[in-house]
């Protein structure tokens, strides 16, 4: 009898935990409060898992890739925000391979039964899908993950992984290995020595061919360092010999990039629009101001701007980031191969943004997918999306 109930609890306990509606090791893209009051301990320190990666620079000429090339499998980690993530494997496994990190050491995550159950029951087919078991903290992968790169060109495939900018998710710094053995991919990694480098996926973007983009975040987050000092490791283990960085925004707390602009190809950026005077409206149009008049396009041309709109809040009341609405982009969308997700929260605004990205990107199939639960971390599905190169 008692062997029964015993089992009977440790079944119910595992449907409760895997429920779409557990959240309770849910973490947001920034640091939560119990993680900033672990950091502010005496006693904490790093716990970095050891390196198990290249800890020098490739020997040969590097070339970041942009994310509007060919890859090979699309990323993400099964921990929260389960609905959206099955909406993005619905729409990635028709473009790519998926791989989904998952399993009991992730935090609030389950087996690959559990993933495979429920991506069925909302109608997503398996083919192409993976399930891998590694350790991992959080959703957030793009943070996180290794970032694809290319020896003499495109001649072979690596990942470059910084150390991640969220000391108190150890775990989460540790996916990238466990993909990288999967795949068969070298792996190189900032974190160690005189290349160590701080950096987070979101704050960054590559145009392929030399030229990167983040905020001034980078510069903070290895303050350690001399900007000259930063841009030599991004040089040398990504191939970036022109490093754009361009002022913090005020109201958006985590400093990514990808929370207001996109790069669709080596000639285009979307950036996002506030209404005249609010919130990081002005910031964002100093930041513009600034790259126009300073960078071109890798090809010499002056880069060609599209704007969409930085929607109000729909669910605080039609409010903007500086009256305490949650951070509503558009610009955070992934490029999935020949498809790109797009967030969407309203139809007032959605209609608008779909059409923005569909006429900026023939050819391509958009699909817009609810982002209104993770947005509320401060994050949508650029940021729990990564993406691995074609070899």
């Amino acid at each position: 009898m008692v062997k029964s109930f015993r089992s009977f609890f440790i079944a119910a306990l595992a449907i409760f935990i895997s429920s779409p509606s557990y959240t309770q090791t849910a973490l947001p893209v920034g640091f939560s409060l119990e993680e900033l009051e672990q950091m502010q301990s005496r006693n904490y320190q790093d716990p970095y898992y050891e390196a198990s990666g290249i800890t020098t620079p490739p020997s040969l000429p590097v070339r970041a890739m942009a994310q509007w090339e060919e890859i090979q499998a699309l990323t993400i980690t099964w921990t929260t925000y389960e609905s959206v993530l099955r909406d993005i494997v619905r729409a990635a496994r028709l473009e790519t391979q998926v791989y989904i990190v998952c399993g009991s050491q992730c935090s609030g995550s389950t087996d690959s039964v559990s993933v495979k159950n429920y991506l069925t029951s909302g109608g997503v087919a398996l083919s192409n899908v993976h399930c891998v078991y590694a350790p991992c903290n959080s959703v957030w992968t793009r943070d996180f993950s290794a970032n694809p790169c290319y020896l003499n060109d495109v001649d072979s495939l690596i990942l470059v992984d910084w150390k991640y900018n969220r000391s108190t998710r150890p775990k989460d710094d540790t996916v990238s290995h466990t993909l990288a053995r999967v795949l068969k991919i070298p792996l190189y990694e900032t974190t160690q020595g005189a290349n160590l480098l701080v950096h987070t996926g979101g704050n960054y973007m590559s145009d392929g061919l030399g030229t990167a983009f983040s905020s001034k975040l980078i510069l903070t987050e290895n303050s350690a360092k001399t900007e000259t000092q930063v841009n030599s490791i991004m040089h040398d283990f990504m191939g970036i010999n022109r490093y754009i960085k361009m002022s913090v925004l005020p109201y958006d707390g985590i400093h990514h990039i990808d929370m207001h602009m996109k790069l669709l190809n080596e000639e285009t950026l979307i950036i996002g629009k506030y209404p005249a005077g609010t919130a990081d409206g002005p910031q964002i149009e100093a930041n513009l101001q600034y790259v126009l008049s300073n960078f071109n396009s890798v090809f010499g041309k002056p880069y060609k701007i599209i704007r969409i709109p930085q929607p109000p809040d729909q669910v605080n009341g039609f409010t903007y980031p500086d009256n305490n609405g949650n951070y509503l982009t558009y610009t955070n969308s992934s490029i999935i191969n020949k498809t790109i997700i797009v967030p969407q929260y309203y139809a007032q605004y959605d209609t608008t943004a779909l059409r923005i990205f569909r006429d900026a990107m023939p050819g391509y199939n958009v699909v817009g997918i609810n982002s209104n639960s993770t947005i509320s971390a401060s994050g949508s599905l650029h940021c729990i999306t990564h993406s691995i190169g074609v070899s």
